[in-house]
Parts: structure tokens; C-alpha cells; sequence
């Protein structure tokens, strides 16, 4: 019910979920019926009870094998304090294992479309070269999206997305400090004209979220006021909702933000990611 730091802590009960930000999106394309792979690097005895996870899940997924053992990590929850989140370090996946991955998106159809989702450790690493370049060649018979940060995002900011959809701070980040002041319209509006990304959405957890593509100016939509119980994997959650509503259901950017937005909120008011039950969105 409560645990203090610097004494020995008894849990009252544990579940294991596979989770990482491309998991989680396809969890819930999954549970909308939407057909999807979750692509993933899997190594050591974490990497095998992940997939298991996974199968037992009915979520359809590939994955590369690699020698490091896949980064756990520990949520705890108590009625006493706020989530808290134990990660271990990043694992960066093996060349072979990358290589792999790049061979697998190579020899699939055209007219598909590619999430990338997470931070890719070992990005900046030349390892990366051939799925750099299979992402490359996937925009000539594909469409690509990201829910990307770090060392990823600059690189991917310089290619035609169809989307782009990261929080606040990640933002933030693709602006020197001294602009970080400037008011988040202005440097969208900046952003959707200096780039060549063709729709970005900026989340900012229970704040206010924001479009914007070059030929637009900049629209905000406020999510619903909840009782938050858990925001983790949330973002994730309005992503997988917001690929559903665009790419399945027809919908344009702003009305598929919409769509998405009762999901994320859903997820943010109940504990664990994409557990809670679907909302009925019109």
C-alpha cells in the first residue's frame, strides 16, 4: 500500500507486460482490429518472455534476434504515492540484428504504412546505416510516420513524413534554448515551413495539443479534465488512435486528433497501457 526509499519494499502482488513505445501502439491497433506488425529487437530470457507476452497476446510482431538480454523495467504502483518507474539502461540492438530488420522492411509491398517508435539506442552508431537507408527507400513505395525522440528526431525532421507526433519537451529539442520562450504556435508555423514533414501534432500530456502543416495555421484542441491515474504509455495510446482514425476510418489530421484524444484519456484514467475499455468515439 506505501513504500518509502531506503528499506526493504513487499510487493502485494506483480503482472508482466511486454511495453516499449511501438508494443503499445500495436497493442491497441490490435484491440481496434486495425492489421498491423509491431517490429521489435528481442535478446536473452526478458527478450523471450516479451514475445510470449506477446503470442498470448494475439498481437502479430517480428522479431530480431540480438545478444543483449531486452531492458526490463519496474512500475510500482501503491494508494500512497505517485507511479513510479524503475528503467534499466538502453540496449542497443546488434548490427546482424539491425541488418535484419532492414532486409524485413525491404522485401515488404509497397503501400504500407511504417511507424517508427521510440528512441533507437545506438542511433548515431554506423550499425544503423542500412535501416537509415531502408527507412529512406520505404518513402518511395510507402508511407512513414514517427513517434520518435532523441538522436532520431533531427534525422527524421529532414524527410517528407506524412506525420510526425512527439510531446512538448522533444519538441523543444529541435529548437536552440534561446527559442524555447518563443510561444509554441510561432515555432510550429516555423517548424511546418522549414521542414518537410507534412502534418506535426505536438502533445503536452493534459495541456493542450497542437497541429499544424505548412499550409495551415497552427490548431489547438483541449483534452477532456479527468482524474489521472496513470499517464504512461497514454501518448502511445493517442498515436495507435490517431494512425486508426487517419489511415483506416478516412479521417482527416484534425478530426482524427479528435478521434484519438477520448483514447488517451481513457488510458491516462486507468492503470497499465491500452488495458482500459474502448471508448465509443462517433
Amino acid at each position: 500500500a506505501t513504500w518509502t526509499p531506503g528499506s526493504t519494499q513487499r510487493a502485494t502482488r506483480e503482472i508482466f507486460h511486454t511495453r516499449g513505445k511501438g508494443v503499445n501502439v500495436s497493442n491497441l491497433l490490435t484491440r481496434l482490429g486495425t492489421p498491423n506488425t509491431a517490429l521489435l529487437f528481442a535478446g536473452g530470457a526478458s527478450g523471450a518472455e516479451s514475445e510470449a507476452w506477446l503470442r498470448t497476446r494475439g498481437i502479430a510482431y517480428r522479431a530480431f534476434a540480438t545478444r543483449a538480454a531486452t531492458r526490463t523495467g519496474t512500475v510500482i504502483w501503491s494508494d500512497a504515492q505517485p507511479e513510479t518507474t524503475f528503467l534499466g539502461p538502453d540496449v542497443a540492438p546488434d548490427a546482424e540484428a539491425i541488418r535484419a530488420c532492414a532486409d524485413f522492411l525491404d522485401a515488404q509491398p509497397a503501400g504500407q504504412v511504417l511507424a517508427l517508435c521510440g528512441s533507437f539506442p545506438g542511433w548515431a552508431d554506423a550499425s544503423f546505416d542500412p535501416l537509415r537507408a531502408a527507412f529512406t527507400r520505404w518513402l518511395q513505395r510507402g508511407s512513414l510516420v514517427a513517434d520518435a525522440y532523441g538522436p532520431p528526431l533531427p534525422w527524421l525532421a529532414a524527410l517528407p513524413l506524412d506525420l510526425v507526433k512527439i510531446n512538448r519537451p522533444e519538441f523543444d529539442a529541435l529548437f536552440p534554448p534561446t527559442q524555447h520562450n518563443t510561444p509554441l504556435p510561432d515555432r510550429l508555423s516555423t517548424a511546418a515551413q522549414q521542414w518537410a514533414i507534412r502534418q506535426w501534432i505536438i502533445t503536452q500530456g493534459a495541456d493542450s495539443l497542437w497541429l499544424a502543416h505548412a499550409r495551415q495555421a497552427p490548431l489547438e484542441l483541449a483534452p477532456p479534465v479527468i482524474r489521472e491515474v496513470s499517464a504512461t504509455g497514454s501518448g502511445d495510446v493517442f498515436f495507435a488512435a490517431l494512425l486508426h482514425a487517419y489511415y483506416i476510418l478516412g479521417r482527416s489530421w484534425p478530426d482524427a486528433a479528435r478521434y484519438a484524444i477520448p483514447f488517451a484519456t481513457a488510458n491516462a484514467a486507468h492503470p497499465g497501457v491500452a488495458d482500459f475499455d474502448l471508448p465509443v468515439v462517433p
